[in-house]
């Protein structure tokens, strides 16, 4: 009979600076596991490992990425460690690995929204990743500004995924505005969503771990903390069943939709009006006339 609980903990771990941080990130693993030896997965905020600088990028696989997989071993853990900047040849992507309890990488999710035009010289990714637990259940996953985007949640509940990881390296202004989109993508798709930033150098913290009917069921605040969370995969089959709160059915409305969202077709371009928006570029300062 497939287990219904599954217990993840987020880590918004305080970095002191954008480098090397993967021993901090073996240290807080190690104290998580001594603590609370009932965790089954691990999840760290975007960029962690090696910090924002594209000048740390590297290809996979790679030395740091066995770092995390010896480790994801040892406590026989699934392991998130956040995203690193990977080089190929087609360009520099900010992507995530997925390693199992036995140290494999299962699965290397390529962000598809880099934060343009902020996130210069990344490219996007594509293709959208879910992995199974066995006996347990599907999860997606997405990175920071990835969730801006409702079609990129809405793609990975549609394609099964109960639990949504989203790694976040989010250090503005704009981080109470993430915590509603957050609350609103557990909501219209009936999934947990686990949005981790980072703390310290890298984030100002508030990471937020939703339920499927939208329900905060923790936010950080904006130092160091370790959040373990069991989940019910139950709970999201039967809210999926019958309705958020016994009211909504968002996945069954949409799936059984007549309308057809044509804007979204990309054979004859962008809409005139989303053309007429000029082009995707940091904003300038405007030059004050002197009198």
């Amino acid at each position: 009979m497939p287990m219904s609980y599954f217990t993840i903990a987020g880590v918004q771990m305080q970095a002191p600076h954008h480098g090397d941080n993967t021993e901090a990130m073996r240290h807080r693993v190690d104290v998580l596991m001594s603590r609370f030896p009932q965790v089954q997965m691990v999840l760290f905020s975007e960029l962690m490992p090696l910090g924002a600088s594209p000048h740390h990028a590297h290809p996979l696989p790679s030395h740091i990425e066995q770092f995390f997989c010896q480790l994801a071993e040892q406590y026989r853990i699934w392991l998130i460690p956040g995203s690193m900047f990977e080089r190929t040849e087609h360009g520099i992507y900010n992507t995530l690995s997925v390693i199992d309890p036995s140290g494999q990488v299962v699965a290397r999710y390529r962000k598809m929204f880099p934060f343009r035009p902020y996130e210069a010289g990344v490219e996007s990714g594509s293709e959208f990743v879910l992995f199974d637990v066995p006996n347990v259940g599907r999860f997606g996953v997405s990175i920071c500004y990835d969730m801006w985007f409702p079609e990129t949640t809405r793609t990975l509940a549609a394609m099964g995924a109960e639990v949504i990881l989203h790694p976040t390296m989010t250090d503005t202004i704009d981080r109470d505005i993430e915590l509603s989109i957050a609350r609103t993508n557990a909501a219209v798709n009936q999934c947990y969503f686990f949005d981790i930033n980072g703390a310290g150098a890298i984030g100002n913290g508030r990471s937020i771990v939703v339920g499927p009917s939208g329900d905060v069921i923790h936010q950080a605040g904006s130092g160091e903390e370790i959040m373990p969370i069991e989940v019910d995969f139950n709970r999201v089959r039967r809210e999926r069943e019958t309705g958020l709160r016994g009211l909504g059915q968002p996945l069954k409305s949409f799936r059984d939709r007549q309308v057809d969202f044509s804007i979204y077709r990309f054979e004859h371009g962008p809409s005139p009006f989303l053309a007429s928006l000029g082009p995707l570029a940091k904003p300038q300062r405007t030059d004050i006339e002197e009198y």
